[in-house]
């Protein structure tokens, strides 16, 4: 395997790991401030006592997500200093906001937020948690700039052996940002509210029937189908914006290989990527000319035409991506979004049905149900990723022109510390279950945080007996 191999191994590893935790913190920072804001407005102290109780389990994931991101960032000067050099002027600037947003608004205000109980007003308490997740889900949208540059350039020109930004505007109106910033942040309200669902669920199963859990499962059920239903709408204009922006990812997450009028979509399929074909597929006729289009008879170009234009266009070399990881990784994140469609409606029917928390057994099912979110993000990050192969920024710069020169950073180096990531990471998610786990079984009245105030000591007792 070639360094830029292992390169792009270490980074698959370190991004999806730090990709756990960024969806559950672009969310929960919302759901905490939508608590709070309704302790303030309403003067319910179990509306405090729920801000606390996720707000705990917030700060612990915000924790490990933000130093798992800072290894991204050195990976990118270590492991891929050519593709740094070539795109440096454009990226920097995304990075910069990110950094500025991470470290600056997100960290002083979560610091407010965790000390100024009791000590800041009601209502400037809670402008800071408004901050955090204002902060964190801006800070999703600059890293999701630079992203959305390497999947569809814009506002740019090359000037010599490197891309110089013209436009910053441009960069920031990227009609593919446009759509993959929403579906992302959507993706994440989903998590934070199957987390919820979760772990409120999990105590409303165990005859536990603080009003902490039945409240919370009641915001979450309706917080759920809201994002999820959103994440459906907004991954449907992506799928619509890839026919003229990324032709091949749509091919390639069908496996269409012929150019097809009318093209039907496979419901399940084997491919032979050495044989360009599938010999067995279960079919829908028409239907991905119409999830792509809105129209019956469209035409869609399929993998083999699209090999021949990249070839006329960009010169000899391979430019289909792994399609069956592009194939199965698109069903698994569908099939799960609508999966939780459903669990979301059960979700609300449980919550607004008089005498419902009653139904032990129906909350089991959402337990489980926490990781269908992690799956989907997963799966969907990496349809996106391989789907862009074999181009680190489309059209402009190879994948494999992208590495750093093997004479400063050898295969056994990029090994050892792919080595190392994992051991490391290991440590760091054994301890983030724990946490998660032990602070997530506690009774709110029981938990290490809540200092109430006096005035709310009585009612917190009363709803919590």
């Amino acid at each position: 395997m070639s360094g830029t191999n292992l390169s792009q191994l270490q980074f698959a590893i370190t991004t999806i790991y730090h990709f756990f935790f960024v969806p559950l913190t672009i969310g929960l920072a919302v759901v905490v401030a939508i608590m709070e804001t309704l302790y303030v407005v309403k003067k319910d102290p179990v509306y405090k006592l729920m801000t606390k109780f996720w707000g705990t389990l917030f700060l612990i994931n915000f924790a490990v997500g933000v130093v798992t991101g800072i290894v991204l960032e050195f990976q990118f000067g270590m492991n891929w200093s050519e593709y740094s050099r070539f795109v440096g002027d454009i990226f920097g600037a995304p990075l910069a906001m990110e950094g500025l947003m991470a470290f600056f608004l997100e960290s002083v205000f979560i610091g407010l937020w965790i000390f100024g109980w009791e000590r800041l007003n009601k209502g400037l308490h809670l402008a800071t948690i408004w901050l955090v997740a204002i902060g964190v889900n801006v800070s999703a949208f600059w890293i999701l700039a630079a992203n959305s540059f390497m999947q569809h350039p814009v506002g740019f020109e090359r000037v010599g052996d490197k891309l110089v930004l013209t436009s910053f505007s441009a960069l920031i109106t990227n009609p593919y940002l446009m759509n993959q910033f929403p579906h992302t942040v959507l993706a994440g309200f989903t998590t934070a509210g199957f987390f919820v669902l979760g772990i409120s669920a999990f105590h409303l199963a165990k005859k536990n029937k603080s009003e902490v859990f039945q409240r919370s499962f009641k915001i979450a059920s309706i917080f759920s189908l809201v994002a999820v239903l959103g994440v459906v709408a907004m991954g449907d204009r992506q799928g619509k914006g890839m026919v003229t922006m990324q032709p091949m990812k749509l091919a390639a997450f069908e496996g269409l290989w012929e150019t097809e009028e009318g093209a039907s979509f496979s419901v399940v399929a084997l491919i032979d990527q050495d044989k360009e074909e599938n010999p067995l597929a279960i079919r829908i006729p028409y239907m991905l000319s119409i999830l792509a289009t809105n129209k019956l008879d469209a035409k869609i170009i399929g993998l083999k035409d699209l090999q021949k234009e990249n070839e006329q266009r960009f010169g000899q070399g391979y430019y289909i991506p792994n399609i069956p990881l592009m194939f199965w990784s698109f069903r698994i994140m569908v099939g799960l979004g609508f999966l939780m469609i459903l669990l979301s409606i059960i979700a609300i029917f449980l919550a607004y049905k008089r005498k419902a928390f009653e139904k032990i057994k129906l909350f089991w099912l959402f337990v489980p149900a926490i990781a269908f979110p992690y799956i989907a993000n997963t799966a969907g990050w990496l349809m996106t990723e391989t789907g862009r192969q074999p181009w680190v920024v489309f059209g402009e710069m190879l994948t494999k022109n992208a590495g750093t020169p093997m004479l400063n950073v050898r295969p056994w180096m990029v090994i050892s510390t792919i080595i190392g990531f994992l051991l490391v990471y290991a440590i760091l998610i054994v301890i983030d279950v724990f946490l998660i786990a032990k602070y997530s079984r506690k009774i709110p009245s029981e938990h290490s945080a809540l200092d109430n105030a006096p005035e709310d000591k009585q009612a917190v007792s009363e709803v919590t007996k």
